[in-house]
Order: structure tokens, then C-alpha cells, then sequence
């Protein structure tokens, strides 16, 4: 593929993306996440159940801060809906007239998405940190943990993101039913991994898995504390934080490589 080629796909991809109303329910569903955290912070960590470490310890703002994890199902949705919909109403065939290996086509998309699904992680994080700050604020409390450690907790937490969205735009790849697809991905998310936590000797396998590994890497360990209180079990222990990130970056090249892989393999049978 040459660089022009490259770059006419790159461009008409970015069209296509911008011309859709995706950017701005995304830029809606980034500023809606960030605000979450916000109402988390206001009704207090404390007062969750289990009951949390406030916002004056670091365990608590990480914990928090972490809590965005809740809502990385929201950019796999983008990313899904983003190539399936082309699907359900038809323009991929066009594409496919004008670019008949559609690998080529799924590389530019999956460049284009990368840079959305950073900007959506990036809009997110900058609202939930300014809403945490602002809440705290409010009432008198001072952070646990220092601006710049709470500065790289949130990039990380938006490079979680960027990398749901990526594994959303494989897997609305891999099943053109748009339907099919955010059922896929909502029953995985919110039943698959959630249900391994509760199953002794299987809950080992969730710090390997994406949620676990986004867990790691956000810092968010709620849900395995919380499934663990209520079983009366020990918690699941993660990865660092460094090996989540690999873990799900991985997660995110395996995706697209299998993306790439099963159009190629339709066309040539």
C-alpha cells in the first residue's frame, strides 16, 4: 500500500467518522463519565458499600479515580457502533468497491479510532480530575494524593480507554450485526467477567483478562473487593499496574489482528 493510498484511506476515514453524530454523543458520553466521578466524590467514599477510604487518603482518590473503569464499556460501544453501522445501513459496500482489501480499510480505521478513543479517554480523565478536585474543594478536603500522581493516574486511565475503543472497533469487525455486536460486548463486560469472580479457581484468570487488566492499570479494584466482601472469599489479587497496561495492550493488537484476519480470510474463501 502506498503512502498515498494510505493517507486517501486515513482521510476517509477521519470523514466518515466526523460526519457521523458519534463525536458528539462521544464527546457527550466522555464529559457524562467524568461527571460520574464527580457524584461519586460528592456523595463521599466513605459512604459507599463497602465503605471506601475517603478522598483525604491516596488509596481512596485512586480508588476513585479509578471507578471510571465502570464506564470503559462506553467507548467499546463507539468503537463497535462506529464500523457495524456501516454494515446496517449499506455504505460498506461502496468501500469495499473503491477498496477491495478491506484489511487496508480496517487498518485505517482502527489508526483513526486509536486517536478518537485517546482524545474520548483523555476529555474523560481531564473531567474527572477537574470534578474531583472542584468536589474536594467544596468541602474542605485536600487530595491524597499529590496533582502530578493524580496527573498520571489519568492518562493511564485514558490509555484504557483509547484501548476499549480499538477492541470495540474489532469487534464490530468481526460481527457486522450492530445489534449482535454491543450485545456481545455489554454481556462480556458486564456478566462474563463479573461471573468468573464469584467461581473458585476461575477467578485466578480475571487479573489476565481486559477488565482485570484495565483494573490494574487504573487502579480500580472495587468490584473484585466488593465480589469478595459478599462471598466471603479473599480478593483477587492484580497485576502491577505496568503489567495490566501490556496485558490490555495486547488485548487491543489481538483484536485488530484477528479484525484484520477474518475479513481476509472471507474474501479468499
Amino acid at each position: 500500500m502506498t503512502w498515498h493510498r494510505a493517507s486517501a484511506l486515513l482521510a476517509a476515514e477521519r470523514y466518515r467518522l466526523t460526519a457521523s453524530r458519534l463525536p458528539l454523543w462521544g464527546a457527550v458520553g466522555a464529559l457524562c463519565s467524568g461527571g460520574f466521578i464527580g457524584l461519586l466524590a460528592l456523595v463521599g467514599p466513605e459512604n459507599f458499600q463497602p465503605p471506601l477510604p475517603g478522598l483525604a487518603t491516596e488509596q481512596g482518590t485512586r480508588m476513585l479515580l479509578g471507578m471510571l473503569g465502570i464506564l470503559a464499556f462506553v467507548p467499546a460501544l463507539i468503537g463497535t457502533t462506529a464500523v457495524a453501522a456501516e454494515h446496517r445501513h449499506q455504505t460498506i459496500t461502496t468501500t469495499a468497491l473503491f477498496v477491495p482489501r478491506r484489511w487496508q480499510t480496517l487498518l485505517a480505521k482502527l489508526a483513526v479510532h486509536a486517536v478518537a478513543g485517546l482524545a474520548y479517554g483523555l476529555l474523560s480523565a481531564a473531567v474527572a480530575g477537574a470534578a474531583l478536585f472542584a468536589v474536594a474543594g467544596a468541602k474542605g478536603i485536600t487530595p491524597g494524593l499529590p496533582a502530578a500522581a493524580v496527573l498520571a493516574l489519568l492518562v493511564r486511565i485514558a490509555l484504557a480507554m483509547a484501548a476499549y475503543l480499538l477492541v470495540g472497533v474489532a469487534v464490530g469487525a468481526l460481527l457486522p450485526n450492530q445489534v449482535a455486536a454491543l450485545a456481545v460486548l455489554g454481556g462480556y463486560f458486564y456478566l462474563v467477567e463479573t461471573a468468573l469472580l464469584v467461581v473458585p479457581g476461575a477467578n485466578l484468570l480475571y487479573p489476565y483478562l481486559p477488565g482485570g487488566a484495565a483494573a490494574a492499570l487504573t487502579g480500580f479494584t472495587y468490584l473484585a473487593d466488593a465480589v469478595a466482601a459478599q462471598t466471603g472469599g479473599a480478593a483477587v489479587g492484580l497485576l502491577p499496574a505496568w503489567l495490566g497496561a501490556a496485558v490490555l495492550l495486547a488485548y487491543a493488537l489481538l483484536a485488530a489482528l484477528v479484525a484484520i484476519a477474518a475479513p481476509l480470510r472471507r474474501d479468499i474463501t
